[in-house]
């Protein structure tokens, strides 16, 4: 299961080996495409870490379809989400809007209908759009925002709550798969839905990851000979961490994470300290229970990834892989123990960067992209890429060019955390006072530089500085240091800056 290939090994071997691929293959698909606008697939699991992938320095082939993909794909190592938390990030990723512009500051939003998603931006009828998965923008289970067809897989009162006017009746398009296999929901409910536990619990062949497989390989054949773009949004790996594979993977103290018992400071802002109490008591503070979670979170990568195997095959088979791009990222990581934290809503390196894969028609090796690259650049650049021009509702820029052999800019990527109703209480009587109760609440702007800095500005709590370069892992704080003054205005000045370009008002 182990191997011991390297991020920079990995892209040498898969510079060399990507040469030499079927001319064959590729001489029928060139022929079938002639004339032909380029087709997109967008596949977007949720709450995938960057760090198992190969690419990016896993040690464990968990998923060798991503891999491969990866082989033959331009690779942005330092690549960041607007907010570390499902529907912010996914706002940003469709409408190319920062989540403090579009009001989807938590898991709560709803997208306004007056922000314009990628199909909607486009506007080329030309092209087929399918969304299939998970979508968290409000109205689940129905059809919007430009996208023709719809897959919907999430179900629960939580996240599919309709707006007025929505049939409230309506179950997720995976609910009624379930039930056309036989199966029956155990809860009594008025709305007769399969809950996201009972997923968990069944064979992989009736997964939410293969249902999405089934459905994307028949958009794929259906719409062979029409340019299409497809996003195939996977709910795996997300909590609650169990699935049909959870005992694939046997990991030892070795697989721990590096911050693992790493108790937080003072320096640390108090929000952070009170999620690491929240889930040590959650997860516990034992290597054991730390183990057993990661191994179960493999187990849900590895899901994913075989369907993510059976749509590429597919589109290997369709003769279409030199006329498709294919886009692989997630909408936040996971820290997955590290700092004994689970999960994301926090700035640390493990739930903000995440895996950023690109792979053009008729490429055949990886290439690393050094400079940090943003999310809320996604929607020029696939606008830019399917020959669109620059759309005005978008904030960021068109990254193609570096697809074209120019050079990546080197410039700073920003991150938002914005208020979120906090239901912890402060079980600490020294923290129980109003200063901390506030700091609950607490808004933060932050940048990661292309040297390698990284500064987190808060309205009401600490602030952070770390070195990435000496301090990967985010384990000294070094806002407080005389010595870093310099660093520290220099970057807070870039901070107030980009907020008066995106009409940020958050006082940092």
């Amino acid at each position: 299961m182990k191997n011991s290939i390297t991020r920079r090994s990995f892209i040498r071997t898969g510079t060399l080996a990507s040469i030499g691929l079927s001319v064959a293959a590729k001489s029928r698909a060139q022929d079938a495409s002639l004339g032909r606008k380029p087709n997109l697939i967008v596949l977007l699991p949720d709450q995938l870490r960057a760090d198992v992938l190969s690419c990016y320095g896993s040690r464990h082939t968990i998923a060798p379809n991503l891999d491969r993909l990866a082989s033959q794909s331009s690779i942005f190592q330092q690549a960041y989400v607007t907010q570390p938390i499902c529907a912010p990030s996914r706002s940003s990723l469709l409408t190319g809007t920062w989540p403090h512009t579009t009001g989807c500051t938590n898991n709560e939003s709803v997208l306004d209908k007056r922000f314009l998603c990628l199909p909607e931006m486009l506007g080329d009828s030309d092209y087929t759009w399918g969304y299939m998965g998970k979508w968290h923008l409000g109205d689940e289970l129905f059809q919007q925002h430009g996208f023709q067809e719809w897959v919907s897989i999430m179900d629960g009162p939580d996240e599919t709550k309709p707006s007025p006017g929505r049939d409230e009746n309506v179950i997720s398009d995976y609910s009624k798969f379930l039930y056309s296999r036989g199966l029956k929901p155990h809860a009594k409910r008025p709305r007769p839905y399969f809950s996201r536990g009972y997923a968990t619990r069944l064979p992989i062949e009736l997964s939410k990851s293969r249902f999405l497989e089934i459905k994307a390989c028949d958009f794929l054949e259906r719409h062979r000979r029409d340019p299409f773009v497809l996003f195939v949004t996977f709910f795996e790996p997300h909590p609650p961490y169990t699935g049909p594979l959870n005992d694939l993977y046997s990991l030892t103290e070795a697989d721990l994470d590096p911050t693992f018992g790493h108790k937080f400071g003072p320096e640390v802002p108090l929000r952070y300290r009170l999620r690491q109490q929240r889930n040590e008591k959650g997860f516990g503070t034992k290597a054991d229970g730390h183990l057993a979670v990661k191994e179960r979170y493999f187990g849900l990568v590895t899901e994913m990834d075989r369907s993510v195997g059976g749509i590429l095959t597919k589109l290997e088979q369709l003769g279409l892989v030199d006329n498709t791009i294919v886009i692989h990222t997630s909408d936040h990581g996971d820290m997955m123990g590290a700092h004994n934290l689970f999960g994301k809503e926090v700035l640390f390196q493990e739930a903000a960067r995440v895996p950023f894969l690109v792979r053009m028609p008729e490429q055949r090796r990886s290439i690393a992209i050094e400079p940090p690259f943003s999310h809320i650049d996604f929607a020029p650049t696939v606008l830019d890429l399917l020959g669109k021009p620059f759309h005005e509702q978008c904030a960021g820029k068109s990254r193609a060019g570096v697809f074209r052999g120019e050079p990546m800019p080197v410039e700073l990527a920003y991150l938002e955390w914005a208020f979120k109703p906090y239901k912890e209480k402060v079980s600490d009587k020294k923290w129980d006072k109003p200063n901390n109760q506030a700091a609950l609440h607490e808004t933060t702007r932050a940048t990661v530089s292309p040297d390698g800095w990284k500064l987190c500005l808060r309205d009401l709590d600490k602030d952070e500085l770390y070195n990435l370069r000496a301090d990967p892992h985010e384990e000294h704080n070094l806002f407080g240091r005389i010595d870093y003054k310099d660093v520290i205005s220099r970057l807070s000045g870039q901070i107030y800056s980009w907020q008066q370009t995106v009409s940020d008002t958050a006082k940092v």
